[in-house]
């Protein structure tokens, strides 16, 4: 029995090691992120055969990965994981649901015939083809007094389901669409879904002047929540056990659609596609440097996820700090 004992021991410290290996390999890399200015916090998963744990979380600056910050625009992500569980659920058709029957209320009264080809899909894939309302057209939508018919009176500046648009408005109208079909708060929906991930939580949600939560924009929560989100994604939508998300909603998310007019990478619904350490990546990317890359699992590597908060009032684009945050999750990938 000792013998067996003995064996079993030495067959289980490879993976017993892991952990400590991945956590030592980070220390530096960890330790120079400091350098990055507006970096608050990082926080990393990684995928195992009892559910995935965390490998490091740090904060920087005087922040902690358990304080809530505003995730800005990487809340997106979080939008299309709640239309992939209301198309679960039988609430919306699918992605090529129309959106003018669901908010009828609020379209203009003489609407370009262009609005009635718009799809669900095209929202989530910024290709409604209606003049964005992000960037230098945000401050005057979100003035409005009713942000969801503002949207949908704006010109076309293309037709449906061509060039990319990337506009909150077009969350936003998803936002309301779920909002309609289940006949409550979106933020008690979302907590509902997405409460049964362990770890989970939005502390903070802003809303339009009807109410609506605002669909892609203004969401707070932790790091280490935002991490949790890319778990139960990089594990294909499990989480303790339960099917949150529908796998093949994310399947179907993480499928090129356009092409981003920021980086060139490609599109789905409500993520960016890229790669890291030389894999394959899903990308949630907020103003600032809110980040979480979501990696699936290969033949050869097992699932992982990375989240980072940054200051969410620095741009992150225009400066190149984007590509910092890009290259740091690149070499923990690496390492790992």
């Amino acid at each position: 029995m000792k013998r067996r004992m003995l064996i079993l021991t030495a067959a289980l410290a490879p993976v017993l090691a892991a952990p400590r290996i991945a956590r030592a390999g980070l220390s530096p890399i960890l330790a120079q992120a400091d350098r990055l200015d507006p970096l608050r916090n990082v926080a990393i998963w990684r995928d195992d055969d009892e559910g995935g744990h965390e490998v490091a979380a740090q904060g920087y600056h005087g922040f902690t990965p358990d304080q809530p910050t505003n995730i800005k625009s990487a809340s997106k992500s979080i939008i299309s994981a709640l239309a992939g569980i209301a198309i679960g659920k039988g609430l919306l058709e699918g992605p090529d649901q129309r959106i003018a029957p669901l908010l009828r209320s609020d379209l203009p009264a003489d609407p370009d015939p262009r609005l009635a080809q718009v799809t669900i899909g095209h929202l989530l894939s910024m290709q409604a083809g209606l003049e964005r309302q992000s960037g230098p057209n945000y401050g005057r939508w979100v003035s409005s007094g009713n942000w969801v018919r503002t949207a949908l009176a704006a010109p076309f500046t293309e037709d449906p389901g061509s060039r990319m648009q990337y506009s909150t408005a077009s969350t936003h109208l998803v936002a309301a669409i779920l909002t309609r079909v289940t006949g409550r708060p979106l933020l008690n929906v979302a907590r509902d879904w997405l409460g049964q991930i362990p770890g989970f939580r939005i502390t903070g949600w802003d809303r339009d002047p009807q109410g609506i939560y605002l669909g892609g924009n203004q969401m707070a929560m932790s790091t280490r929540s935002l991490l949790a989100f890319g778990a139960c994604c990089a594990r294909q939508g499990q989480a303790a056990g339960r099917q949150v998300i529908p796998a093949s909603w994310l399947e179907d998310s993480w499928q090129r659609r356009t092409r981003s007019v920021f980086t060139g990478q490609g599109y789905g619904y409500g993520w960016f596609l890229t790669r890291v350490g030389g894999r394959p990546a899903r990308c949630a990317w907020g103003y600032g440097g809110q980040m979480l890359y979501v990696l699936p699992e290969t033949l050869t590597r097992p699932a992982m996820a990375i989240a980072m908060t940054s200051d969410p009032d620095q741009p992150s684009a225009n400066n190149g700090y984007r590509i910092s945050l890009d290259r740091l999750a690149d070499s923990m990938v690496r390492a790992i």
